[in-house]
């Protein structure tokens, strides 16, 4: 058979063409499903902070405060769905603190041009927490669960060996600080020096006859 008649069949041609098409497709079905979006910790922390900041005006402008409790679970949801699974022990620990900068926030925007604004704010920092505190449990209660399957437990795990590491290497550089600094005078008195010296140049030869 020529390769012409190669060239012709109507296999060879769909053969040829097909390995880069099935390729391209490859490529661009990868690119999709790598586009998904993942934040970086801080990225996380910035969503549950912008949320539950929305959450607490529109609480405070519409006098609704499940708005607030509501606002901060959502962006804890969505932290814990969208960060990263390196970054997910850092925002396991930043709930409590977002929520109350938010808060605070909140109330102070809300409470500007209202008179005494030190009395303002702090009163109504404390009314707001006392209202959403069962949002900020459960919202923070959420995370967890969402974050545990995603690898939680392994950066726990991770962080717990690294401390076990650097506690040994502590605990071996301070076992006899004294005689290490005892060797290192040593070491720098010229006795010592002069005794290396002599080993290092050995005994003397003998001549031979």
């Amino acid at each position: 058979m020529s390769a012409s008649t190669i060239r012709e069949a109507p296999g060879g041609g769909a053969s040829s063409g097909g390995g880069p098409a099935r390729r391209q497709r490859g490529a661009a079905s990868a690119r999709a499903a790598g586009g998904a979006v993942t934040l970086t910790g801080r990225g996380g922390i910035v969503v549950m902070f912008a949320t539950a900041l929305l959450g607490g005006l529109l609480a405070r402008w519409l006098e609704l405060e499940l708005l607030a409790g509501a606002g901060f679970v959502l962006g804890c949801a969505a932290a814990a769905l969208l960060t990263r699974p390196a970054d997910l022990l850092t925002l396991a620990v930043s709930p409590p603190l977002v929520f109350l900068a938010a808060t605070f926030l909140a109330v102070l925007v809300t409470a500007l041009g209202d008179g005494s604004l030190l009395t303002g704010v702090g009163g109504g920092v404390l009314l707001a927490l006392a209202a959403t505190a069962p949002w900020l449990f459960g919202g923070t209660l959420l995370l967890l669960v969402i974050t545990t399957p995603r690898g939680l437990l392994a950066q726990v795990r991770d962080l717990r060996g690294r401390l076990a590491g650097m506690r040994l290497f502590m605990e071996e550089e301070n076992e006899d600080p004294v005689r290490w600094d005892e060797t290192a005078q040593q070491r720098r008195s010229p006795r010592y020096r002069r005794s290396a010296s002599a080993q290092d140049d050995g005994p003397p030869h003998a001549d031979v006859d």
